[in-house]
């Protein structure tokens, strides 16, 4: 079998002998050179890996903590969000008075429920993604141990 892009190399006379080339003269068979040995793992330095690897208790109970603060980040933020748009309208119908002014000729619930509600969620989920990113790289500290 010929391969007609090696025709021109020289190896000091010998070629590479490539997969599938039969026994042709001239041409010697390619050997792997290892100039040294793997260096060898650490004992115990993965151990936490390992454990969330295999899904050991010990993985499990790591993924579980994570998954509650994740949780519990996501429920004070709902109860952020609850209490201060649930509270306007409450807050419109003990005080009517506050429901009846006008900013720059529109009522206030306008205001507030209608145009500032938007930005506040946006704020809650900026602070949800930058809190949650914060709790997963805690994860992966944990994971990766004091060498990271």
């Amino acid at each position: 079998m010929e391969f007609p892009g090696l025709r021109g190399l020289d190896f000091g006379g010998r070629v590479a002998r490539l997969p599938g080339m039969g026994d042709v003269p001239g041409r010697v068979v390619r050997t792997r050179v290892v100039l040294g040995e793997a260096a060898g793992r650490r004992p115990g330095a993965d151990s936490a890996r390992v454990e969330l690897a295999e899904q050991t208790d010990i993985g499990e109970a790591l993924v579980k903590g994570l998954v509650r603060a994740q949780l519990a980040l996501a429920v004070r933020l709902s109860l952020v969000v609850v209490a201060g748009l649930g509270a306007l309208p409450l807050l419109f119908a003990v005080a009517p008075v506050v429901g009846r002014v006008e900013v720059a000729g529109v009522n206030l619930p306008w205001v507030l429920l209608g145009f500032l509600a938007f930005p506040f969620l946006v704020l809650v989920g900026w602070a949800y993604v930058r809190w949650a990113e914060r709790n997963e790289q805690d994860f992966t500290a944990v994971i990766r141990g004091p060498e990271a």
